[in-house]
């Protein structure tokens, strides 16, 4: 049996995870920030560990002690509006952790003589506002914010790693939702606020925009593409995206819509107080080379994925 360790194990991206891995039989060894933490009914099975990210010597004796076969780092900060709060701690987690499971990974492999595949969660945000779109695996990396620039770090290690002979891959992540998306996020600050207006529990909505566009896609479906990375024949980058983009006004459509509410416009306002200092109007990727080289395909699509968020708000499951 191969054993995977799992970081970031109690968020979105990780619980779907360790839940795919689980499923097809492999040992999942899962690093949370607490042991508190690790009641989520998608750890159930798995062997839980309580790592400080910003612990390098804990975090190489992980790795060391458990050797894995497959590394899935998703863990950090993964909130842009929060990281231009705390771009110190947003580095801490975000950047360093990376050279650290990496150099572990070399050092694994050079001790043991077996072969560790290393799966990084990028982000769409390392390429800012790119001046070509849609963009793919050779998009100029260049960063708007400090969630950006941590994950440009990260990802362009991987690549240093991969020329020294570690398996190490780059997902770059574009937008991906499910109702495990925490509410902080606008997505899942949507359909929440949709429920509870259709409820009578809500008056408004606040945003700070209804213009930008992003690349949505299904979470559990992205994770899926991290499997396939670590477990491709050769390592390499990937975009994995839709290819298609939608408004932040036309997700608040179909969720409201979703909820059954009517004229959405009269419970939808805007408010400056929460526009970002620097943001990429449009974000699309071009998923070509995940699909040709993984056979991957996303499986839901735009309107499903907001209705099934709006579906779990209503009956609470979310």
């Amino acid at each position: 049996m191969s054993t995977a360790l799992v970081t970031g194990a109690t968020g979105q991206d990780g619980g779907y995870l360790c839940e795919q891995l689980r499923a097809e039989g492999t040992e999942v060894v899962a690093a949370v920030e607490r042991p508190e933490l690790a009641s989520v009914p998608w750890l159930e099975g798995a062997h839980v560990r309580a790592v400080d990210l910003r612990d390098a010597a804990g975090l190489s004796r992980l790795v060391a002690e458990t050797a894995p076969d497959e590394i899935y780092n998703l863990a950090g900060m993964s909130s842009v509006a929060r990281s231009w709060q705390e771009p110190v701690l947003t580095a801490e987690v975000n950047a360093l952790p990376v050279a650290v499971l990496l150099q572990a990974a070399r050092d694994l492999q050079e001790r043991t003589g077996k072969a560790v595949r290393f799966v990084q969660a990028s982000s769409a945000e390392i390429f800012g506002s790119a001046p070509t779109s849609p963009q793919d695996e050779s998009t100029p990396v260049a960063p708007l914010n400090p969630y950006g620039a941590t994950k440009a770090f990260a990802h362009q290690l991987v690549g240093i790693y991969r020329s020294l002979g570690v398996g190490a891959s780059s997902c770059i992540l574009y937008n991906h939702e499910s109702p495990r998306r925490p509410e902080q996020f606008v997505t899942r600050k949507i359909t929440a606020a949709a429920a509870r207006i259709a409820r009578g529990e809500q008056d408004k909505l606040l945003l700070g925009t209804l213009e930008s566009r992003r690349d949505w896609g299904w979470a559990p479906d992205y994770v899926a593409a991290l499997v396939l990375a670590a477990r491709h024949t050769e390592p390499l980058d990937f975009v994995i995206a839709t290819g298609q983009t939608h408004s932040v006004g036309d997700f608040v459509e179909a969720a409201f819509r979703a909820a059954g509410v009517e004229d959405w416009e009269d419970v939808v306002e805007l408010d400056p107080t929460f526009s970002r200092p620097a943001e990429a109007t449009e974000q699309r990727g071009n998923p070509a080379r995940a699909h040709e080289v993984l056979g991957w395909r996303q499986t839901v699509d735009f309107e499903e994925i907001v209705r099934r968020m709006v579906a779990a708000d209503l009956d609470g499951t979310a």
